[in-house]
């Protein structure tokens, strides 16, 4: 049997047995004291949410996560030929996404990884391998606050669902900047995040006009939390329901 490439889900299974765990123990706890049955439901609710959710990320569901994906690339115009920055790629799915529609470009992918998620860099580049492409993909561990390439380094920029999770700095919109200081002149980027978010990165429009006033030739924004293939339950603020895609040119 051949060996599959493993991106991981953004719904770990830990979420599932915590809320469902604690419904236990507040079922059991209501045998004594009946009010208590009112949270168990909530936390059986919650289990049972989740493990949707799961499902429709997951590439034996509803591929959610691999369109979300896509979504990043549809929106960078870019020829593929030179190099490419994936900032924040986890298991690398959106690194070989793009290493395999652009079969001339060389990609990096960089990552700080860490206990918290269920990323490293080992899977990367066992993934890699798998889907064929690891002779013009490399990843290295780095932060996305400080990103070690010279200005300009590369000729187009992706992340995904990354910025708003950088705990290094405190104005996200400086995670931006970063990233687009190693693209060149003319270089191309497409950053899905957060970004309906004011409390993280203010006004879409006033974003808009503030990564224009770096110097950048062309920025857009595209709300893709609307996306026809986003269930409406996972359009919730703590799932999907505030993406949205900053590209452009610079």
């Amino acid at each position: 049997m051949a060996a599959k490439p493993e991106y991981g889900n953004w719904v770990p299974k830990r979420l599932i047995y915590m809320s469902g765990f604690a419904g236990f123990v507040f079922s059991g706890l209501a045998l004594v004291f009946w009010v208590l049955a009112v949270p168990a439901v909530l936390f059986f609710l919650v289990a049972a949410y989740f493990v949707y959710a799961r499902h429709q990320f997951s590439l034996q569901g509803g591929k959610v996560q691999d369109r979300v994906w896509t979504l990043v690339l549809a929106n960078l115009d870019w020829n593929g030929e030179g190099k490419a920055l994936d900032i924040g790629c986890g298991n690398g799915a959106l690194t070989i996404k793009l290493a395999k529609k652009h079969t001339k470009a060389q990609v990096t992918g960089i990552d700080y990884w860490g206990k918290r998620w269920e990323y490293s860099k080992s899977t990367c580049e066992r993934n890699a391998e798998i889907e064929g492409v690891s002779e013009r993909v490399t990843f290295q561990k780095a932060s996305a606050v400080a990103l070690p390439f010279d200005d300009g380094y590369f000729d187009a920029a992706v992340s995904n669902f990354v910025f708003h999770e950088v705990s290094d700095a405190k104005d996200k919109r400086e995670v931006i900047r970063e990233a687009l200081r190693v693209v060149k002149k003319g270089g191309k980027f497409s950053f899905q995040d957060e970004f309906l978010v004011k409390q993280l990165f203010g006004d879409t429009e006033d974003l808009v006009e503030t990564i224009k006033s770096w110097g950048i030739s062309k920025v857009e924004f595209i709300q893709t939390r609307d996306a026809d293939f986003i269930p409406r339950a996972l359009k919730l603020p703590f799932m999907l329901g505030t993406i949205g895609i900053i590209r452009g040119e610079k």
